[in-house]
């Protein structure tokens, strides 16, 4: 077990290292590229070497779609479900095309942002003011050079950090921005950028959150035969949070290559919203201190002209502190978590239109955990190795992209039996036709397993180290359709359609086994999910006016066909609905910007499976607007923005019993010099 003394030792160095840091500053990795091309913001980007398109937002566009954190921003992607437990601490977690979070990789400036503990990544916590772009990939990306762990996803986010960019021969920039909300949200940030040289620059950002979390929401309970027996209106008490961010990176470029830096902290005192039943609106006293630090490193080169090497590495600490004082069992449990992370990834071209990859990755984690809660716990270490081959070839018109990854586990364990090694193989391809330059086909096949999670296999009295791994089999074809027009008035379109098939084999559940203390981890047979993504996007011009209505759709049946004994054989699976979609409006006028946003997520049922009335949740819709005004004054900027979020108070659940915000208002002020 882990003493305190070793606790503070790693917290200490942890903590030197990222501050040490702090002192560097970064240069963006393209000094070439044009301001233009550093201000354009496209949600939909297109590039002639990509295989599958991404779906994107960047730029100004984040900053007017009414979101808070990168959960938010990533509802108006289709194909996606957003797990939200409610308020400002509520924990905000992503699915993609039903086949589970911990399918889902997240990568944060090229590395992935690992938990190994329970393999979900907390998108609430990483705030939008330092963030240029975000992508999702269904599959992966078309880029071969990459490390092996970007080819280990069925699903995959890129979280790009902003990098400095200098205009007017400036050497600093300086941005100040203030965030105010009816929900008592304090949300100060800064971010600096310094120019140190020709090659090098900095930036370093931090930002600070407090709210009470106070907000109202409507309460009522309904018995089996759906009558409502009580209808309130209540406050949220448990969704109070105080947390820190800070953010430090060094980028440089050199002949033929380039290399950069990064730390990140992240200090959080949170309440954990409480499921609202029975009557039950107080605050529950469970609460969570989280700290998340990381340090991490890329270097990439042009050794020749027809190699190119890179090499990437990370070392990050995780400790988390679960407090409950109120229930019968009182529970003061924490967690530590390590990692390191070492990757070398290596690209040939063997003609213009033909290359070929080696990429090699390696990732230690480990878990401590200690408390009142917490016994004969087993302590585990895991070591994984991944190696990854892929070629990409161009003949005219035809793209094809193939790659193999070979994943190797191996986990010892301090106490209790240890789970099997793991060494798998999986397959992909991908296949583009462009019929036109505005029209283009495609389709792709993976073959993919997640690995069970530290707590599937370790738990105290529920992990079962004989779990199999979680495989899916993907299948995609769609198309894109762009065009760009003269016409003065209706500028360009662009559409873009996938419909796929997913089969996930062996899903790993928890099923109680005696009581509510007691749960057993075990493999289910197989779900197989159908359904079709649509894009559109449009600019329009008139005069000054600019329009860019954007709309996304989805459609899933996601079906459970485990085992035709149980009574909801071929049920739709919890929590997916067959239908969602979002419709974005923006408009500029000279200084002005306007933006409408419409969500919705259709009729679904709860976790019980079952698809029976009782179960049943009603579709939910929101609209949010906000208007923006910026204000230039000589080389200065100020910039005020009124959003004013869910305009006809609507109550829903994104979560069943934990009540989402009604109408609320935000304030945002920024200053950049």
């Amino acid at each position: 077990m882990v003493t305190r003394f070793t606790f503070r030792f790693y917290k200490t160095a942890v903590a030197i290292f990222v501050t040490a840091s702090s002192l560097c500053f970064s240069q963006s990795k393209k000094d070439s590229v044009k301001e233009t091309e550093i201000q354009k913001v496209n949600v939909y980007k297109k590039n002639f070497k990509e295989i599958l398109p991404a779906q994107t937002l960047s730029g100004e566009q984040l900053e007017r779609l009414n979101s808070e954190s990168v959960a938010d921003a990533l509802r108006y992607f289709s194909g996606v479900q957003i797990k939200d437990y409610g308020g400002i601490g509520g924990l905000k977690t992503i699915n993609i095309r039903s086949m589970g979070s911990q399918h889902v990789g997240v990568f944060y400036d090229g590395i992935q942002l690992g938990n190994a503990q329970n393999g979900l990544v907390d998108l609430g916590r990483f705030s939008l003011d330092d963030i240029e772009e975000i992508s999702l990939y269904n599959g992966q990306k078309s880029e071969i050079f990459q490390p092996a762990k970007d080819f280990g996803s069925s699903g995959s986010i890129y979280l790009q950090p902003k990098t400095p960019s200098f205009k007017f021969n400036k050497k600093t920039n300086l941005v100040l921005r203030l965030k105010n909300s009816s929900i008592d949200l304090f949300n100060p940030s800064f971010r600096l950028e310094q120019k140190i040289s020709e090659r090098v620059s900095a930036s370093f950002s931090s930002e600070f959150w407090q709210s009470d979390g106070i907000y109202r929401f409507r309460y009522h309970k309904k018995y089996p035969d759906g009558e409502r027996a009580y209808d309130t209106i209540a406050k949220r008490f448990d969704s109070d949070i105080k947390a820190k961010r800070f953010e430090t990176s060094l980028h440089g470029n050199q002949n033929n290559g380039s290399w950069n830096i990064r730390g990140y902290g992240y200090l959080s005192n949170r309440g954990i919203p409480g499921a609202i039943v029975n009557n039950r609106f107080g605050a529950r006293g469970q609460r969570m201190i989280d700290e998340n630090y990381f340090v991490q490193a890329n270097f990439r080169k042009k050794l020749f002209p027809k190699l190119e090497t890179q090499f990437k590495g990370k070392f990050a600490y995780d400790y988390t502190n679960y407090i409950d004082t109120v229930s019968s069992i009182k529970i003061k449990n924490q967690y530590i978590q390590r990692e390191v992370y070492l990757s070398s990834s290596n690209i040939y071209s063997i003609t213009p239109k033909w290359d070929f990859s080696a990429n090699f990755d390696f990732q230690y984690n480990n878990l401590d955990a200690f408390g009142t809660g917490i016994y004969n716990f087993s302590f585990p270490t895991r070591y994984t190795s991944l190696a990854a081959f892929a070629t990409t070839y161009e003949f005219n018109r035809f793209k094809f992209l193939g790659s193999l990854l070979g994943t190797f586990v191996h986990e010892d364990v301090e106490m209790n039996a240890k789970s099997p090694d793991k060494n798998e193989w999986t397959p992909a391809a991908f296949l583009s036709y462009q019929l036109s330059n505005d029209f283009t086909l495609r389709a792709f096949y993976k073959r993919m397993f997640r690995m069970p999670t530290f707590n599937d296999l370790y738990y105290t009295n529920i992990g079962n180290t004989f779990l199999k791994p979680e495989f899916t089999n993907q299948y995609n074809v769609g198309f894109t359709y762009q065009k760009f027009y003269k016409n003065q008035t209706f500028q360009s379109f662009y559409a873009k359609v996938d419909t796929y098939f997913n089969k996930v084999q062996d899903k790993i559940v928890a099923a109680p086994n005696g009581s509510m203390f007691r749960w057993t981890m075990y493999n289910l047979g197989e779900v197989e999910i159908i359904g079709t993504d649509v894009n559109l996007q449009a600019e329009l011009q008139f005069g000054n006016v600019k329009i860019k209505p954007l709309l996304s759709y989805t459609y899933q049946s996601a079906r459970d066909f485990s085992d035709r004994a149980d009574p909801y054989f071929g049920d739709q699976i919890p929590y997916t609905p067959w239908h969602s979609g979002t419709f974005t409006l923006m408009s500029d006028y000279k200084d002005w910007s306007f933006n409408y946003s419409f969500m919705y997520v259709g009729e679904r049922y709860d976790v019980s499976q079952n698809n029976i009335a009782f179960n049943y949740i009603q579709p939910w819709y929101t609209h949010d607007l906000s208007i923006q005004k910026k204000i230039n004054w000589k080389n200065y900027q100020f910039k005020a923005s009124l959003e004013v979020n869910n305009i006809f108070n609507q109550f829903y659940e994104v979560v069943l019993s934990y009540p989402m915000p009604g109408r609320n208002f935000k304030l945002i002020v920024s200053f950049t010099l």
